[in-house]
């Protein structure tokens, strides 16, 4: 279960589908690079329910062939130029949703069922879109329409959080997103700031935002594992070089430099 960043990033493979949380939700950057140096390519990514600087700079580099989101957004950094550019150039197939209906197929993975219903989407642009959303009669009501959502059970959640246990416990606290992706997941990699003696399960203040072991397929240690982008409780996010990035990576020649700059960060450092 425990292993190093780069054991953990090759468990990752080409064409994977990986379950990515918003940018506020421990970013796994860490792997991300990683990721990127080795040349991933086709992987498809899933948001929960959105995505942001660490789905963007994957796809800059080619390394995804779809993205199933409600949204690819940097938040106060503005769009997310790369994404932006690809679908404008049409390289990457793009499965537009919401977050309801993210969450909603994530939940029916999680609980070992092949759909879930939900009304909320009845009357959207999506549901035209979206041809694998059936819209059917309840079954217990007349006249009363409702939405069946397939599964969404990714092969891959990917996070970055605070603490794992030597048991491979891992707290996340509030980001129960974070607990959704790995329980609807095939396999979960996590790499933490600190892996403790103490069992987080037996905490009473740390055991309900706590994810079982049972859930967890690798860990790796890796301090300031989300930089640039910041870590709740930990440390804040790089803001300069976020807007570096957002500048830079409006075209491919200033994104090809972004990505050089941080590498030479992380070999200072």
């Amino acid at each position: 279960m425990f292993c190093s960043l780069d054991e953990l990033a090759a468990q990752i493979a080409n064409g994977a589908s990986v379950a990515l949380g918003p940018d506020r939700s421990g970013c796994a950057m860490a792997v991300v690079r990683e990721l990127l140096a080795r040349g991933v390519h086709d992987l498809k990514l899933i948001g929960v329910p959105q995505i942001g600087f660490q789905a963007d700079m994957l796809i800059g580099a080619g390394g995804v062939a779809q993205v199933h989101t409600a949204a690819v957004t940097l938040g106060e950094y503005g769009l997310a130029p790369r994404f932006g550019n690809a679908i404008k150039n049409g390289t990457i197939e793009i499965l537009d949703s919401t977050c309801p209906a993210m969450h909603a197929g994530l939940q029916a993975a999680e609980k070992g069922l092949p759909f879930m219903p939900l009304r909320g989407l009845i009357g959207s642009d999506l549901m035209r879109a979206r041809a694998d959303w059936t819209l059917i009669n309840n079954p217990f009501a007349d006249d009363d329409p409702i939405v069946l959502l397939p599964a969404i059970q990714p092969d891959v959640a990917l996070f970055h959080a605070r603490v794992a246990d030597r048991d491979g416990n891992v707290w996340v606290g509030v980001a129960r997103e974070l607990m959704l992706a790995a329980h609807a997941a095939r396999e979960t990699y996590v790499t933490v700031e600190h892996i403790q003696e103490q069992s987080l399960l037996d905490d009473e203040n740390m055991a309900a935002g706590t994810i079982s072991a049972l859930y967890i397929s690798a860990v790796a240690e890796v301090r300031q594992g989300a930089w640039p982008v910041g870590l709740a409780g930990c440390y804040d996010e790089d803001r300069a070089h976020l807007r570096d990035y957002v500048e830079l990576a409006a075209s491919d020649e200033g994104f090809a430099a972004w990505m050089k700059n941080t590498a030479a960060i992380e070999r200072a450092a």
